[in-house]
């Protein structure tokens, strides 16, 4: 197949890109900053020449957005959702106007969209979505404000011959340098890898591969449209969370912080404590129901698998 990434030079992309080009398929990679073969330069905004790359190809995945780990300025926040919106926006743009347009857009969204809760967990059919939280920060509301307007900017694409699916994808954990194992290792090494204001809030992550085959799976599934969690099905508190994260780098020891420790952490890596603080308890609905099997469903095990390639990757390097 032809596959056409849009913003598929940062992590998720890079993994994607990895793997789907080893299993033999064209890839194009969409980027503002094209330095090698099958990169094609496009601004994320405007119709142009990049578009003939869709045009013909089978599958697009979007993955085009500012970072979200920043700190959340008014400024930053505004980059976030533009760069969301104005690209999906675009590439709905691009493929409506393709005279051979892909059967299947896969477009990035964020299981940020769901509340921040510890009771119950959040599925496609009975997830809560957030922005209408007690005692949270006010400001956490734009970023389920982000998501809902990303997914929207696919929805009312006219794209009548182009399936079309939202990726509510949770963190993507891979031993690639920069990623967030690789920060949460380096945390956790460092013996301040504990929990945070408590650690009862949930995490939501998926092994790098699961994350593969969950797409593969999606571009070949003709009855999948709309939105689909790509969460393993275990979600799990921080602090049981970074323990199984020590234990997997034979480190003892993690030291808690509070929630003001956390902040004075996440304003030095230029972060925001909504990456730290907001449980996130998400699972794969869909994805189970429609039969798909986890080969890493469980946070231990998976974490033991990570380890053991970042170890093997810095030996290799």
């Amino acid at each position: 197949m032809k596959i056409v990434i849009p913003g598929g030079t940062g992590q998720v992309g890079t993994i994607l890109d990895r793997a789907l080009t080893a299993a033999g398929h064209e890839v194009v990679v969409l980027t503002r900053r094209p330095v090698r073969e099958r990169q094609v330069r496009w601004d994320g905004r405007t119709l142009g020449p990049w578009a003939e790359a869709i045009d013909g190809s089978d599958v697009v995945v979007n993955l085009a957005g500012r970072s979200v780990s920043c700190r959340y300025t008014a400024a930053n926040l505004r980059a976030m959702m533009d760069s969301r919106v104005d690209s999906a926006r675009v590439v709905g743009e691009a493929i409506a106007s393709a005279s051979r347009p892909p059967r299947v857009w896969l477009q990035m969204s964020t299981a940020t969209i769901y509340a921040h809760r510890f009771d119950a967990p959040n599925d496609e059919a009975t997830g809560a979505l957030g922005g209408t939280e007690p005692r949270v920060p006010g400001y956490w509301a734009y970023s389920v404000d982000i998501a809902r307007n990303w997914e929207q900017a696919q929805e009312e694409a006219d794209t009548p011959h182009t399936r079309k699916v939202a990726l509510r994808a949770t963190m993507v954990m891979s031993p690639d340098r920069g990623g967030v194992f690789d920060v949460l290792s380096w945390l956790a090494r460092l013996g301040l890898g504990g929990p945070v204001a408590g650690g009862a809030q949930y995490v939501s992550w998926i092994h790098d591969h699961d994350f593969v085959r969950a797409v593969e799976f999606l571009v070949d599934r003709d009855d999948f449209s709309g939105p689909v969690n790509l969460a393993a099905p275990a979600p799990l508190p921080q602090r049981a969370f970074m323990r199984a994260l020590r234990t997997a780098w034979g480190v003892p020891v993690g030291l808690p912080a509070t929630r003001w420790m956390a902040e004075l952490g996440a304003f030095a890596l230029r972060s925001d404590t909504e990456l730290l603080l907001k449980s996130r308890r998400v699972v794969p609905g869909r994805l189970l129901e429609a039969g798909f099997t986890f080969d890493h469903a469980r946070w231990p095990q998976a974490a033991d698998d990570l380890v053991r390639r970042a170890r093997g990757g810095r030996r290799s390097r």
